[in-house]
């Protein structure tokens, strides 16, 4: 067993903290969701492109502001069900097994749990710029 001084082991304690934090400064997500980075994938074969998979819970009644990915989003729902549009789109509300897409020049107006009592979570798939954010307010 190898063992840590304290001294060393607050700052090791300290560096992860400082990373947790620079790393969700540099990857802005919806205030009212839970976002877990699952994958991030260079395309090799599709330069300067690369996939980035996450999951998102809304806790009951969450909602999303508006904003944009500037990627392919591929929106697959895991539990409960969620209320998605686009500008120019309907809302469509969507349960679990359900998908939706939203394109790099997509306008997402509507985001939110369908449900007041019940968390919904879902996996997102998007296909966008290597290192560009993934969500990104529209003002």
């Amino acid at each position: 067993m190898i063992k840590i001084s304290r001294s060393i082991g607050l700052t090791l304690l300290f560096a992860a903290g400082a990373a947790l934090a620079q790393h969700t400064a540099s990857h802005p997500a919806p205030k009212d969701a839970q976002v877990t980075p699952l994958l991030t994938q260079e395309m090799k074969d599709i330069p300067g492109k690369e996939v980035l998979m996450i999951t998102v819970v809304y806790p009951p009644g969450a909602a999303d502001p508006v904003h944009r990915h500037d990627a392919h989003s591929f929106v697959y729902v895991l539990e409960g069900s969620i209320v998605m549009g686009v500008k120019g789109g309907k809302e469509v509300t969507l349960k679990a097994g359900d998908t939706f897409y939203e394109g790099p020049d997509d306008i997402h107006t509507v985001g939110r749990n369908a449900s007041k009592t019940k968390p919904a979570k879902f996996v997102v798939t998007l296909v966008k710029n290597k290192g560009a954010e993934f969500f990104i307010p529209v003002r």
